[in-house]
């Protein structure tokens, strides 16, 4: 970012979820797909264009740690 803020984040497909949840249910992992950790975000399809108008998108609604994680912010100032 032109403030010399770098992010990385974890993107997942819907269709990627599902793929997830059978793994471990093979696998074991997770209580054979009874749970599991999500991504930093989902998007219909992974492409350079999708993932790129969904980040500019959240950088027109806020901070991009605050829009993908509401629950740690509080209405406090926690910069």
């Amino acid at each position: 970012m032109e403030d010399g803020r770098h992010y990385g984040i974890n993107v997942w497909t819907y269709k990627f979820l599902k793929t997830a949840i059978e793994e471990d249910k093979k696998s074991g992992q997770n209580l054979s797909g009874l749970y599991q950790i999500p991504p930093d975000l989902f998007v219909k399809e992974l492409t350079r264009e999708c993932i790129q108008q969904t980040i500019e998108h959240l950088f027109k609604i806020g901070d991009l740690e605050k829009v993908l994680n509401p629950s740690i912010y509080d209405g406090r100032n926690n910069d």
